[in-house]
């Protein structure tokens, strides 16, 4: 509806930025950030230099646009993956395997997007603030899973860590509380125990939660990483059962049934 209402102009602007965007895209698969040109996306669709600024202003604008693009995407497939294992009787570690192998398809299908979220594509190149909110919303449906575990020693460094993270910050509180109500509203005896610092109180579920969540990242980052990279050639595994072994390792270290 909000597209049928915009006028001529307005529509060959968002197809004339989407067409550069495409290029991009194209560019970065083809040759990684450094590859990428305005000068080169211009020439391709008969565009001057200053043409094309009027609908990026920068390549780091333009480099902007495409990561929160990528951002978005990520965070939608995620969350049609969860939608989908929370439907019948999955496990909760059943449904870990599940996020984490939606995580890979992602990143394998479109290793050129997922590479622009794993650091700076070009040196010196800083992402926008609000690809934090995105980058959450890529792992949020990670913490539901999580907040219903009892992690053992092995993890309960960073369990306290997270729970002073928590207790600091109000946003990383919010994030949790998005994603995972019940965890920090839990009434459970156990779930429910509050620990309480300068920012606020934040219950026991939260911090497992959080501390899941984070762990489940590390472990996806490095391993899809490595995987996307290349660094796996010639070795006789394959990336998802790797990835599989590490969250088996991650679920009985939070004692997720």
């Amino acid at each position: 509806m909000e597209r049928a209402q915009q006028g001529p102009r307005a529509r060959y602007r968002e197809q004339t930025r989407a067409e550069i965007k495409d290029l991009a895209l194209r560019q970065l698969a083809e040759g990684g950030g450094t590859a990428l040109a305005l000068t080169r996306i211009a020439k391709e669709m008969g565009l001057s230099g200053p043409a094309l600024y009027r609908y990026f202003t920068s390549r780091d604008d333009l480099l902007n646009a495409l990561i929160r693009d990528a951002y978005d995407d990520a965070a939608a497939a995620m969350a049609r993956a969860a939608a989908r294992s929370a439907k019948g009787s999955r496990g909760v570690r059943a449904r870990l395997h599940d996020l984490a192998e939606a995580y890979r398809a992602w990143a394998v299908a479109e290793p050129h997007r997922y590479l622009l979220l794993q650091g700076a594509p070009i040196p010196g190149y800083v992402a926008p603030p609000d690809t934090l909110e995105r980058a959450r919303a890529v792992l949020g449906p990670f913490l539901p899973l999580f907040a219903t575990g009892n992690p053992g020693p092995a993890v309960a460094a960073t369990v306290d860590e997270m729970t002073a993270w928590l207790t600091a910050e109000e946003s990383v509180r919010a994030w949790v509380a998005q994603y995972a109500p019940e965890a920090a509203e839990a009434t459970e005896p156990a779930e429910a125990a509050e620990v309480t610092g300068a920012g606020g109180a934040v219950t026991a579920a939260a911090a497992h939660a959080l501390a899941g969540a984070v762990l489940a990242w590390a472990q996806l980052h490095g391993s899809v990483s490595l995987e996307v990279a290349g660094q796996f050639a010639g070795m006789a595994h394959r990336g998802g059962t790797l990835l599989g072994a590490q969250m088996e390792l991650l679920a009985d270290a939070f004692g997720l049934e």
